[in-house]
């Protein structure tokens, strides 16, 4: 008898239970789109073996997803052809469904009659909301796994987290228990029955609603290049991040966000080539920080606050600030058009914008900055939230994602942060201008960098 791995288990929670199915166990993927590195198809493959049954994985491809452009289905769909052709060689089969889960699943399971149902956590709402229909649906087991964080998003804390210093100690108590390598997938012994399986990315994205042209050809997608450009980073450029992460002008940041988002690399992965780096703990910890801390907290607020992308997310003393200064004067107020096209009065707001739009991902610092103006440049809050989603979402690669709107929450609303001295507009929300932009890099450059960027094409 096969003995079930621990370190694979305890990443696992039962979310309803059935009667086993003759077929195969199915892992449903949707946020981890890798082959290697991948708890949730760990979970599904020791299932699977135990039980002898076959494996197939299964993606359910929707055209209409909130937020997302032909640009993003394009750099998705080349990383799950990857994916694809990675499980041929592991005996696992693939296949992709045109619909939602919720709509698909269910009578393809019953269809195939599935051993049980496995999938890879995610708290956005849309996924939340598929997953509580499929627990209704099902006739068998069916499991989650969190492969996108290092401690599963529900052990590190059964609560929303008020903001950094509450979860670090949370983290830094189970980190190095949960911080292990991660085993190797195994050429599947059992045959799954053929299931079609064909990534036609020209005829997948045929329906896809928002055709925004051009697509983000700098960046190229899927795990193997996910990893060579993890390697790339831990080898070359950590070494300079704490000293210069804030400045855009400088390529200090990872760069490594589309593919997290994506689930095109493990962040465990990463954090395992960091922590085993020769650089020194005061070099790597301000980078450990973003990727563990800052992101798991992230998606710990998408989790337990269910008005995540709404002003009713936001802590109560910024929601009072806010209303204080709701009727405050504001000098400009922009259309959701004249921001995107970035023609406002600044232009460093206006580069930021282009180099998003151009680049598909505005540095970290800059994103901060950017937001808050939209805050100071439109009626209200709420109107502002809902412009930097929109914006974040349709053009950035690592859009409709926890750090994005935990992010745009932090800029805003105050989520994750305190209170700061008073000023219009703001009211006590912490304030950012370009002026002390200034003070932290040379903005000319950037404007220039960008500027340069747009006219020659070169992304």
């Amino acid at each position: 008898m096969n003995r079930r791995n621990t370190d694979i288990e305890r990443r696992s929670r039962c979310l309803s239970d059935g009667q086993h199915g003759e077929g195969p166990v199915v892992y449903w993927m949707s946020r981890d789109q890798r082959v290697h590195d991948n708890w949730a198809l760990l979970w599904a493959q020791q299932e699977s073996i135990i039980r002898r049954k076959g494996l197939l994985v299964v993606f359910c491809l929707i055209s209409d997803y909130p937020g997302a452009t032909l640009r993003h289905y394009r750099f998705m769909l080349k990383g799950l052809l990857e994916v694809q052709a990675k499980l041929h060689q592991f005996n696992i089969g693939f296949t992709v469904l045109e619909q939602s889960p919720e709509q698909a699943l269910p009578p393809f399971l019953r269809r195939i009659d599935a051993h049980a149902l496995v999938g890879d956590f995610d708290p956005l709402r849309i996924k939340q909301r598929w997953q509580s229909h499929l627990i209704t649906e099902l006739t068998m087991p069916y499991f989650e796994v969190d492969t996108h964080n290092i401690i599963p998003a529900w052990t590190v804390s059964a609560k929303k987290e008020y903001a950094a210093y509450t979860l670090r100690p949370k983290i830094k108590r189970l980190l190095q228990s949960y911080l292990t390598d991660i085993p190797a997938l195994k050429r599947h012994p059992f045959a799954c029955a053929p299931v079609s399986s064909v990534v036609d990315a020209d005829y997948l994205v045929r329906n896809v609603v928002d055709r925004t042209p051009g697509e983000y050809n700098w960046l190229p997608a899927g795990e193997a290049a996910a990893m060579q450009a993890a390697v790339y980073f831990v080898r070359h450029k950590l070494m300079h991040y704490a000293a210069d992460r804030n400045n855009p002008c400088v390529e200090a940041q990872s760069g490594l966000s589309p593919y997290l988002h994506f689930g095109q690399l493990s962040p465990q992965r990463l954090a395992w080539l960091v922590e085993r780096s020769e650089l020194s703990a005061e070099v790597i910890e301000p980078f450990f920080e973003e990727l563990v801390v800052r992101r798991e907290l992230s998606d710990n607020f998408c989790l337990y606050e269910p008005s995540y992308d709404r002003f009713a997310g936001f802590p109560d003393w910024a929601r009072t600030t806010l209303n204080q200064h709701r009727n405050d004067k504001r000098e400009y107020v922009y259309s959701l058009a004249e921001l995107e096209e970035g023609t406002t009065h600044e232009n460093l707001w206006n580069a930021c914008q282009h180099d998003l739009v151009k680049n598909g991902k505005l540095h970290g610092y800059l994103r901060m900055y950017w937001a808050k103006k939209i805050l100071e440049w439109t009626s209200d809050p709420e109107t502002a939230l809902e412009y930097a989603i929109t914006l974040n979402d349709r053009y950035s690669l690592d859009g409709r994602d926890p750090n994005g709107y935990a992010g745009i929450a932090w800029s805003i609303g105050g989520v994750h942060d305190r209170a700061w001295r008073e000023r219009p507009v703001f009211g006590k929300i912490r304030y950012m201008n370009s002026a002390g932009c200034r003070r932290k890099f040379d903005v000319d450059s950037y404007i220039a960098m960008v500027t340069w960027r747009c006219k020659s094409d070169i992304i």
